[in-house]
């Protein structure tokens, strides 16, 4: 889930950046401490923006550093148990898919790919869904089902396993390809209503 946050904190602007712009100096420090780096109750800073309301400038004796009391915004992303995500395949292995979503990749084990026999080609680097003919590859978008998520202090060590088992989840190729196929079994039963009607309306005025 991606979240918009307001930020009171305090910052230390060292003399480097005392010939900057000040709302551009602490946006860089912003940056510089927090973009890329994960908060375990708020998830991974993806952009901080819009520094306001400043107050202070003390110089701290035996620092040389201004400090000053600001607020800011962060856009910030956290994987959440249950929350439905799409997402593109940047890995697939013998074991399962890795999927993109937002800043971390999550785990779609091959017993959580579908309710099919499921096989790795190695060389073409796809799964093979046996009984549907589905296929999955690196680059295709899948929508997936967070099932449980351990954060880490880094995004490389944060865990995410997901489903794609379940309705309306799976490959975003296959979805459209199962509406395209309910809808035309769908015409196909309204034609051939349709047509028994006209032919009982038929027999009604003969008789």
């Amino acid at each position: 889930m991606y979240k918009v946050i307001t930020i009171s904190d305090t910052i230390r602007v060292p003399p480097a950046y005392f010939t900057m712009e000040l709302n551009a100096s602490i946006l860089r420090i912003l940056q510089d401490k927090y973009e890329r780096r994960v908060d375990l109750e708020n998830g991974v800073v993806l952009k901080i923006w819009n520094i306001h309301d400043i107050k202070g400038g003390k110089v701290v004796l035996g620092d040389g550093a201004a400090y000053y009391d600001v607020k800011y915004n962060i856009l910030t992303y956290i994987p959440e148990t249950h929350e439905i995500v799409n997402g593109e395949v940047t890995e697939v292995m013998d074991f399962g898919i890795f999927v993109n979503i937002g800043p971390f990749d999550g785990l779609v084990h091959l017993s959580q790919i579908a309710n099919d026999f499921i096989t790795f080609d190695k060389k073409a680097g796809n799964l093979l869904l046996k009984g549907s003919k589905h296929t999955v590859k690196k680059g295709d978008v899948v929508r997936a089902k967070i099932v449980s998520v351990s954060m880490k202090p880094t995004i490389p060590e944060t865990k995410i396993a997901m489903t794609m088992k379940g309705d309306g989840l799976g490959s975003l190729t296959w979805l459209n390809e199962d509406d395209k196929t309910k809808k035309g079994r769908k015409t196909e039963k309204e034609e051939k209503e349709k047509k028994e009607e006209k032919q009982k309306e038929a027999k009604g005025k003969k008789k």
